[in-house]
């Protein structure tokens, strides 16, 4: 009986231990609005990165990395990135270690989505991706488009996706920090880990971490 009464106390400890390791909302800091080279200086630097230094990403450097991909700059609550009709269809996620999370422009912070390391998902089989700090994953709300079934409406996700991803290459760029345009993840294991609907889809995805 004491046995017994000592596994159910472990139990409700490692429970209570599990429960308390779940994600938890992040919130950024105010972007730096002053960082970072000229825009023909940061158009020079462009160019893919594949190897990435193991050093997480500092709250600064995601903080204004996500407001530049997709941040909110001005009082109306139009975008750095313009979208089609000003639908805002583009929703940012960020892969790390710890889980996956949805970048809230309104409240510029991370919102958790799933706890665990998507960043293979992400990889999809290349594998220096997953070695990146944090992943940037670019989703297409196609409802906010029109009817999700018409190419139309994918083709200006896309389009609308691309010059999301641009700001994410251009800042990268800008301030130092090396990543890499990709199309390739697993779509499947990506649905599930960021709970997406039939109606939400995948576009484009980027690796970033400081140059190795």
């Amino acid at each position: 009986m004491r046995n017994l009464l000592f596994v159910l106390v472990a139990l409700l400890f490692g429970a209570t231990g599990a429960s308390s390791q779940e994600l938890q909302a992040i919130k950024l800091n105010k972007p730096d609005k002053t960082r970072g080279a000229t825009f023909m200086q940061a158009l020079t630097d462009r160019h893919s990165t594949r190897e990435y230094s193991s050093k997480e990403l500092s709250l600064q450097d995601i903080s204004d990395l996500l407001w530049a991909a997709n941040g909110i700059n001005r009082e109306d609550g139009k975008r750095t990135a313009p979208s089609a009709m000003n639908r805002q269809e583009i929703d940012v996620y960020l892969i790390n270690k710890d889980g996956a999370y949805l970048y809230d422009p309104a409240g510029h912070e991370l919102k958790p989505v799933s706890a665990g390391d998507y960043r293979k998902a992400v990889a999809a089989g290349q594998d220096f991706a997953a070695t990146a700090p944090v992943c940037i994953v670019l989703v297409a709300n196609l409802d906010k488009l029109g009817d999700p079934t018409k190419d139309g409406t994918k083709l200006t996700a896309a389009m609308d996706g691309g010059i999301v991803n641009q700001n994410i290459n251009l800042f990268c760029a800008a301030v130092g920090l090396a990543t890499v345009p990709r199309g390739t993840m697993n779509r499947d294991e990506l649905t599930k880990a960021l709970k997406l609907t039939d109606k939400q889809l995948l576009i484009l995805n980027n690796p970033v971490g400081y140059p190795k």
